[in-house]
């Protein structure tokens, strides 16, 4: 069952999060992942907005969006979006 994790992120290091960003897509290429969506602009359509960011991410379990979220090498870029953002990431699943 595909599972998602959704990222929402307020920024307060913009360099330090764009230290992370920049190396993201080579670690994330490492597993079986997706981005299916990263937006920096995203459009409230109910309700207050307090994000600067809203990412995506799609995997083929809950098994493969824990082991990115856990591996060593995502969790040493991770310290420059913690430093960057602070964050809330949700592990969603699928039908």
């Amino acid at each position: 069952m595909a599972a998602y994790i959704l990222a929402q992120l307020r920024f307060k290091d913009i360099a330090a999060y764009r230290r992370y960003q920049a190396a993201f897509r080579a670690v994330f290429a490492g597993f079986d992942g997706r981005v299916l969506v990263a937006d920096e602009a995203p459009e409230p359509l109910e309700g207050e907005l307090s994000q600067d960011k809203v990412v995506l991410l799609e995997f083929p379990d809950a098994d493969e969006a824990r082991r990115f979220m856990n591996a060593p090498e995502y969790r040493e870029i991770a310290a420059d979006r913690i430093r960057g953002a602070d964050s809330v990431f949700t592990l969603l699943k699928g039908r």
